[in-house]
């Protein structure tokens, strides 16, 4: 047994080792069988997520009146998290009528008992990221959009740390200078501009602009890795039925929420549309969909690729709240963004992976030229036995046929 993987001594075959620390075996298979559709998919999840993520902090800087909400927070994250769930049950049941002959049912209470066991683990995201969307408007009143989604990046530091400690992640010291690189991008961003989206200079609100800080960059990326570790721990779950168990018990999270808003505000405070409009509706359904998508990142992907994918998103929210809002882009600003694109060139390198991934990935070529050797010798066996079968069967196909 070599880094986790056993040789047999005669197909010279690669296999995980039962011992070895996995995520899981189904996520393990998927793992070592990633095509070219799969990195065609994960460009199209970081389009995706840079169009949704770009645009969700201007439609909460438009959601706002007079520098306030009109609206409750909770109620936008209630009826987001309604939304996603009306969204699996949909593509759920559509998943359904496709399967086929001898497939599981996945409608069958059975099934979905035991899926709803399994993943009990999606309430711990579910929970931290009810506090981190109701953390998303109180950031806003702080920092503008721009400075907000450069401050998100600092989750990315944080997450790779929770990698590290609950999922065992490996990365190179050429990927923890990335990192580096990426808070020193932001730090320059922030000499100016830390200041520019306070409502006051006094020390009081900027201190607990800080502690707001601090705990929007913790708690996503504390839900995040929970996330990608209770997709991945049950890999052969439909990500829809996970969905479904995500978002439901986000909006139990957020209904609570609701309740306590009633109990502390008063019965009126109950009306979940009020002071809702077309900026908050098209607000509800980005965030909805920028949500479907993370599932989709954290069970297929990886966390910090939508992480920086985020990144990216800031140069599109930079340029968009300038035209629009009239903020200035700062030099600090761009070349801020300068040094976050270095930063994930490097993280993403080939010469920034560790050992364990070459070696993967020359076992991989390995397997495939085995296949082919394989089939080689197939095809020469074949073309052995044809040959020797011509020579049996000629002689006797000249023979004359004897009288009867």
């Amino acid at each position: 047994m070599k880094n986790g993987m056993i040789e047999c001594s005669v197909c010279h075959s690669k296999l995980v080792s039962p011992s070895a620390k996995t995520v899981s075996r189904a996520y393990d298979r998927h793992k070592s069988r990633i095509s070219s559709k799969q990195r065609a998919l994960n460009v199209l999840l970081v389009v995706g997520d840079c169009i949704l993520v770009g645009l969700q902090p201007i439609l909460v800087y438009m959601s706002k009146v007079d520098g306030k909400f009109k609206f409750s927070p909770v109620s936008v994250n209630f009826l987001t998290e309604a939304a996603k769930v009306i969204f699996a049950l949909v593509m759920l049941l559509i998943q359904s009528r496709r399967q086929k002959v001898g497939e599981k049912p996945l409608l069958s209470i059975s099934i979905f008992v035991q899926a709803a066991r399994n993943n009990v683990l999606l309430a711990v995201p579910a929970f931290l990221y009810a506090i981190n969307n109701y953390l998303k408007f109180t950031m806003q009143l702080y920092f503008n959009p721009a400075t907000v989604k450069m401050l998100s990046n600092l989750k990315v530091l944080v997450i790779a740390v929770l990698l590290k400690m609950i999922m065992k992640r490996r990365f190179s010291v050429l990927q923890w200078e990335a990192l580096a690189l990426l808070l020193i991008g932001i730090s320059v961003n922030q000499l100016r501009s830390s200041s520019e989206g306070t409502t006051s200079t006094d020390l009081p609100l900027a201190t607990i602009a800080y502690v707001y800080t601090l705990i929007f960059v913790t708690v996503p990326s504390l839900a995040s890795v929970y996330n990608e570790y209770a997709l991945k721990s049950q890999y052969e779950t439909s990500i829809y039925l996970q969905n479904l168990f995500l978002y439901g018990y986000g909006a139990i999270f957020n209904f609570l929420g609701i309740l306590a808003t009633v109990i502390i505000k008063g019965p009126n405070s109950f009306d979940i549309l009020q002071g809702h409009s077309r900026a908050t509706m098209l607000l509800i359904c980005n965030n909805a969909a920028q949500g479907i998508l993370s599932s989709f990142f954290f069970k297929y992907a990886d966390t910090i690729l939508k992480k920086y994918s985020s990144t990216v998103a800031t140069i599109f929210t930079g340029f968009a709240s300038a035209a629009l809002f009239g903020h200035t882009l700062t030099m600090n600003f761009m070349l801020g963004i300068s040094i976050v694109f270095i930063s994930m060139h490097q993280f993403f390198s080939a010469l920034s992976k560790t050992k364990d991934e070459q070696q993967n990935g020359t076992v991989e070529i390995v397997d495939v030229q085995d296949d082919h050797r394989t089939k080689d010798a197939f095809i020469n066996i074949a073309a052995g036995a044809n040959e020797e079968t011509s020579h049996r069967v000629g002689p006797d196909e000249r023979q004359p046929l004897l009288p009867t």
